[in-house]
């Protein structure tokens, strides 16, 4: 474990995956693996040095209860909606089709969860990590499954910092050369009263219709309605800055403190692990295997590997659509286009995450 710690820090460094949050879970992952003084543990067995820091009253302690209380995931949305522009998705809206497409890996692992032998909340709450989208997986897994926090948060968050190695291979798997070089035409300009509008208009739908995922999408479309407005320019700022920095510096070691190998090098962790690789696979793959499907009834093509952003990983996806596009074309720029996708998928994996809770029961 301290060797995985090592190595997320390595890639956070060297090829700038995901640094925010590659180098505080690994960090405290070596932390939670360091063995303490055997003197105080009954038959001189040596216990992690973590247990001085995570024990009630310890930073790492609070850190997590952030976490498992649910205080730490609908701010984390707060942040995100104050930094995000709903403009591509506003001003292309077939795409949201590709954000429904790239969530068919929740549904995969769901089902293999439940081949393993895990509850159907326990998959439920598996499922989930194929959305990529951290605080909802969370979120869930505090409803369903609780005891599986940790694992689940763990490998959720790592495989959303990892996707620039996860994801290409399967999307040139599924893609020609001539495929990875369509280039799209640019949107159309989104007027400032569709993005007041949107958020507001989103908030009243997610909380009629979905409520059990409600606190999350209320806190991003606040957070928006802060950035779009534009009279609240200091709110704004403070969520989408330093309350966001703060909040990502908890949340990664609260989730590093986790990783002890007594509990993560177990059968069942490394089950959830493996089943959350699976369904970010299939949830790329679905993704740009959609993209091509609606290529059949359009006139005007979109290049498939937005498909695999309608994940919603924001903007990890959208990026890796475009690194990988730009490799092929570097005329094709395909990072605002892949938002549309991406922007949709964060909604999908609320509406799966919303059925998940509805169906199965928020115990």
């Amino acid at each position: 474990m301290v060797i995985i710690g090592c190595t997320m820090i390595y890639l956070a460094i060297t090829r700038h995956y995901e640094p925010l949050l590659l180098i505080g879970i690994g960090f405290s992952c070596i932390v939670a693996n360091v063995p303490g003084p055997p003197d105080d543990v009954p038959g001189g067995q040596a216990i992690s040095a973590l247990l001085y820091v995570v024990k009630e009253g310890g930073l790492f302690h609070y850190a997590y209860q952030g976490v498992a209380l649910l205080i730490i995931p609908p701010l984390i949305f707060l942040g995100v909606g104050a930094m995000t522009d709903f403009g591509p998705m506003i001003a292309n809206p077939r795409l949201v089709i590709l954000g429904a497409g790239a969530h068919l890996g929740i549904f995969v692992a769901l089902i293999l969860a439940k081949l393993l032998g895990f509850s159907l909340a326990e998959a439920g709450a598996i499922g989930i990590i194929g959305g990529a989208d951290g605080p909802m997986a969370i979120f869930v897994t505090v409803k369903l499954a609780p005891h599986l926090l940790g694992p689940v948060s763990v490998a959720a968050y790592s495989y959303m910092a990892l996707m620039p190695m996860i994801q290409p291979p399967v999307m040139r798997l599924l893609t020609t050369k001539a495929e990875r070089q369509i280039s799209m035409e640019q949107s159309r300009k989104v007027s400032k009263l569709e993005k007041i509008a949107f958020p507001i208009v989103i908030a009243i739908i997610v909380n009629l219709f979905f409520p059990p995922v409600a606190p999350l999408i209320t806190m991003l479309m606040l957070g928006n309605l802060f950035k779009e407005t534009g009279v609240v320019d200091r709110l704004a700022k403070t969520a989408a800055g330093g309350l966001m920095n703060v909040i990502i510096m908890i949340l990664t070691v609260a989730i590093g403190s986790t990783m002890a190998a007594d509990k993560f090098l177990t059968l069942q962790t490394l089950e959830i692990v493996g089943l959350g690789l699976i369904a970010f696979l299939f949830g790329t793959g679905s993704g740009v295997v959609t993209a091509k499907i609606m290529n059949l009834f359009l006139k005007t093509k979109i290049n498939p590997l937005i498909g695999s952003a309608g994940i919603a990983s924001v903007p990890i996806a959208a990026r890796v659509s475009h690194i990988v596009a730009y490799q092929e074309n570097p005329k094709n720029l395909l990072i605002y286009h892949a938002m549309g996708p991406n922007l949709a998928g964060v909604f999908g994996t609320a509406i799966s995450g919303g059925i998940m809770l509805a169906l199965i029961g928020v115990g």
